[in-house]
C-alpha cells in the first residue's frame, strides 16, 4: 500500500493507494493541520485511520509526502522512520517530478502546487489551469507541452471573510453558503453574496485572463473549499477533491518503484 499526505496550512489529507501504478483511490481522511503534533502523534492518528479500513502500518510499503507546512516535515520523516518503517518521498527541490518548472526560481513554487500540476497534467493533458481553494487560492498554468509555467496566489475565501469581520465590529460571521439571490435582503444574505459569487466572479475572472495567454485550458479544481464555486463557476470544467493525492502517487512511481 501508498500512504499519500498533504499537509496543508488548514487540513492535512491523507489517502491510501493499493500501489503507486494504480491510480484508484482505496481510502481517505481529513484532519486538522496542528504544528505541534509530535511524529509519535502522527503515526496513532495514521494507524487508527487504517484500522477504520481494517489495514495496519506494516500494509504500508511507501509514503508520498507534500506540506505547506515546513515544521511538520520533520515529524513526518521521525514517524516514517521508526513507526511505519517505510521509504518516504517528499515532493521539495531536487525530487524527480517529470515536470520543468518554468519559474525564476524554482524553489520558490510550493509543493502542493507542483503535486496538482503533475496529476492535473496526467489527467487531462495541457495546457490546464488548477484551481486550489484552501487557505489560499492558488492559480497554476501547466503549457500544453508539460511545463509549469507560473500563477497566481490571492487569499483564500475563509481568510478573507475572517480578516472582514476582525476589522469591521457591525459584521458577525455567517456561514459560507449559497444565497437565495445574488442581491442579499439581509447581512447575512449580502455577506454570503459577496463571498460565494465574489470569489466565483474571481475565479472565473482569473482563468479567463490565463487564457488570453495560454488560449483555450481545461480548468481543474480542488482544495477543501472548492465545493463552494464549482457548481457556479463558467470556468471549471473538473472538481477533483483528491488530486493532490494522485500528484504524489504519480511523483512517488518517478522516484521509486513499489510493487
Amino acid at each position: 500500500m501508498l500512504l499519500a499526505i498533504d499537509v496543508g496550512n488548514t487540513q492535512t489529507v491523507v489517502g491510501i493507494f493499493e500501489n503507486a501504478q494504480n491510480d484508484t483511490l482505496i481510502e481517505h481522511w481529513r484532519l486538522s493541520t496542528v504544528v505541534d503534533r509530535t511524529a509519535d502523534e502522527y503515526a496513532l492518528l495514521i494507524a487508527q485511520f487504517l484500522s477504520l479500513a481494517d489495514m495496519s502500518l506494516s500494509d504500508i510499503k511507501g509514503i508520498a509526502y507534500s506540506s505547506s507546512v515546513p515544521q511538520v516535515t520533520s515529524e513526518i520523516r521521525k514517524a516514517a522512520t521508526r513507526w511505519i518503517k517505510a521509504p518516504l518521498i517528499v515532493v521539495e527541490p531536487g525530487i524527480k517530478t517529470g515536470m520543468p518548472i518554468l519559474y525564476d526560481n524554482p524553489k520558490e513554487v510550493g509543493a502542493d502546487r507542483i503535486t496538482n500540476s503533475v496529476a492535473a497534467f496526467d489527467r487531462f493533458g495541457g495546457p490546464t489551469i488548477v484551481v486550489d481553494l484552501g487557505t489560499a487560492t492558488t492559480f497554476d498554468a501547466i503549457s500544453q507541452k508539460g511545463e509549469y509555467l507560473g500563477g497566481a496566489i490571492t487569499p483564500g475565501i475563509q481568510i478573507s471573510m475572517e480578516a472582514l469581520f476582525s476589522e469591521a465590529a457591525a459584521l458577525r460571521s455567517v456561514e459560507l453558503i449559497e444565497p437565495k439571490r445574488v442581491i442579499g435582503k439581509s447581512t447575512v444574505e449580502s455577506l454570503q453574496s459577496g463571498a460565494i459569487f465574489g470569489f466565483v466572479a474571481q475565479v472565473d475572472g482569473i482563468c479567463q485572463k490565463f487564457e488570453e495567454e495560454l488560449g483555450k485550458c481545461t480548468v481543474v479544481a480542488t482544495g477543501g473549499l472548492a465545493t463552494l464555486i464549482t457548481d457556479l463557476s463558467k470556468e471549471v470544467d473538473h472538481f477533483d477533491p483528491w488530486l493532490t493525492l494522485h500528484g504524489l502517487r504519480i511523483i512517488f512511481s518517478r522516484n521509486m518503484d513499489l510493487d
